[in-house]
């Protein structure tokens, strides 16, 4: 099962997203059945380490993102990936845009899927440390129910 995050940019939402799912696998003991991933729809950002933010963030609760670093998703990652989760609307957009005809992956909005009083996770880029902490309360709590669904599915 492999699982594909995307965000702007790849360096704050996804890459967290990514540590994230990455740290629960390995505490559910799924981390050698699922291959986790994280890109951006733009290129700004690719080969860079994930926002010192993002960072920070997630290692006060117990996250590492410091090995990661910024790619582009591609056409071809439609065919690598089971499923894809974009963290907004306007990604969501770019993704069905670059979608070709076929492809094995399901696309969705990360907190459509997983949550019920949310559907996109803001981008924390322009705002000071609580955006980020904030991300991460969204992003924990959708995780847990992924990780229920990904047990199910392996």
């Amino acid at each position: 099962m492999r699982v594909l995050f995307v965000c702007l940019g790849n360096i704050c939402r996804s890459p967290t997203a990514e540590g994230v799912l990455r740290h629960k696998l390995r505490e559910a003991g799924l981390a050698d059945q699922v291959e986790v991933a994280s890109a951006g729809t733009g290129d700004w950002h690719v080969g860079r380490a994930p926002d010192k933010r993002s960072q920070a963030a997630a290692r006060l609760r117990g996250y590492d993102l410091s090995a990661q670093r910024a790619q582009q998703v591609t056409r071809a990652d439609f065919a690598t990936y089971d499923l894809i989760l974009a963290m907004d609307h306007s990604n969501l957009r770019n993704l069905e845009a670059l979608q070709p005809a076929r492809g094995k992956a399901e696309l969705d909005l990360f907190l459509r899927r997983y949550q019920s009083d949310v559907d996109e996770v803001p981008d924390p880029y322009h705002d000071g440390d609580q955006g980020f902490e904030h991300v991460l309360d969204l992003i924990e709590r959708a995780t847990d129910l992924l990780v229920i669904e990904l047990k199910g599915r392996v």
